[in-house]
């Protein structure tokens, strides 16, 4: 007599894993995304301009422009383990010498090392996500495995300042090598794949131009709002202390903590609205545009916050955090569901390319804007117009 197949239950142990891919971004990113917090030590310690402060955050995320493909196709052929592993190595031996540095450009110079192997780290745990989860909680999971990319950099706006204040930029550095080579460690060693791994691409002469091909058609829908948010994502994490010392007069100390609550808002949020793309009618992308326009209307506010109470104003900052960091949780979910078979890895590596490239030049144009106008709200309403226009197309191209 024949039974009907028993469903094959999903491994417990791939919480597990998500822990350790979520540790692994902490990690990797709690200086490299922490910098911000770092701008007004390094602007004392340098004699720093606006647009010098925002060089340092590009330089440590130059390279991914073009080591986030690569990294991809790597992680399709070779083990997650050893490719994070490695990178993690690399991030934390550039950033302790970036630590012994005696000019700003030999900093520039170890933050460009740095995000070489900083690469590996978003597109690895992305895949190693997608291989263990199934699309009804892979959501959720991607949500979870990216927060840890706001809540390293919340633990840095938290951390790196008194470090800093107290034993020098100096330390803050090499605090930070030693939390990417931890977290970076401990995944290559726990770290097992799923007993039924994604499926490998066959090699091939054109592997570029295969992949290319497969992927373009699928990139508009993810590329454009994808550009327009993290625009905003970063020059908040740079200079929303800043703005907040010389538009609003708040302390650069308070400026911090509200960086810090706007950040760990934006952790939280990417768990919410990732988990709410599992769940929407309206498909993984409704999130995304809800969290657009939720932008649009915090930085208008924002543009005029500057006499209101402090309560406000952190509210604002709460409220920008969300979204503004929020906003990545489907969005990762969105472009490891648009990769072709076998490709996974190069779909979320070419796509956070394309976001590399607004990270490298939003915040040094941000901040050239700022010592142009002798103020920070003509950046901020460039922003503006930028997230309107990327909604409006998003809007007719989605039909939402």
């Amino acid at each position: 007599m024949l039974t009907a197949a028993i469903p094959k239950r999903p491994s417990s142990y791939r919480w597990f894993v998500l822990a350790l891919a979520t540790l692994a971004q902490t990690g990797g990113c709690f200086l490299v995304q922490g910098l911000g917090a770092l701008g007004p030590a390094l602007q004392a310690a340098f004699g720093l301009d606006a647009a010098q402060v925002g060089l340092t955050m590009s330089a440590a995320q130059t390279t991914p422009i073009v080591g986030l493909p690569i990294a991809g196709l790597l992680l399709d052929r070779f083990s997650e383990r050893l490719i994070v592993g490695l990178g993690a190595a690399m991030v934390a031996a550039a950033l302790f010498a970036a630590a012994q540095a005696e000019s700003y450009l030999d900093i520039l110079s170890w933050l460009v090392v740095a995000s070489i192997g900083y690469c590996t780290v978003q597109p690895g745990g992305g895949k190693v996500v997608a291989a263990w989860f199934a699309s009804d909680t892979r959501g959720l999971a991607m949500g979870i495995r990216q927060a840890g990319l706001p809540l390293g950099a919340a633990l840095a706006a938290l951390i790196l300042p008194v470090v800093a204040a107290q034993q020098g930029w100096r330390a803050a550095f090499e605090l930070g090598a030693g939390a990417a080579l931890t977290s970076g460690l401990l995944f290559a060693f726990l770290y097992r794949p799923p007993p039924d791994p994604l499926p490998a691409r066959k090699r091939c002469e054109n592997l570029w131009r295969e992949r290319i091909d497969e992927i373009a058609p699928r990139l508009p829908r993810i590329a454009l709002p994808g550009a327009a948010l993290v625009c905003v994502q970063f020059c908040m994490t740079v200079y929303l202390p800043l703005d907040l010392r010389d538009r609003f007069g708040i302390p650069v100390e308070t400026g911090v903590k509200l960086l810090f609550a706007a950040q760990f808002a934006g952790a939280f949020a990417r768990i919410i609205l990732a988990l709410w793309s599992d769940r929407s009618a309206r498909g993984r992308f409704f999130p995304l545009a809800v969290s657009m326009g939720a932008i649009l209307l915090g930085l208008a506010a924002y543009l005029f916050a500057p006499g209101a109470p402090l309560w406000a104003v952190a509210l604002l900052a709460i409220w920008l955090g969300f979204f503004g960091f929020g906003w990545y949780g489907p969005w990762i979910a969105l472009v490891s569901e648009a990769a072709p078979k076998g490709a996974i890895g190069f779909m979320i590596g070419l796509a956070m390319a394309i976001n590399q490239i607004c990270v490298v030049l939003a915040p040094p144009a941000f901040g050239a804007l700022r010592d142009a106008t002798g103020t920070y709200a003509w950046g901020w309403s460039a922003l503006i117009a930028a997230l309107a226009l990327a909604l409006w197309g998003s809007w007719r191209k989605e039909g939402l």
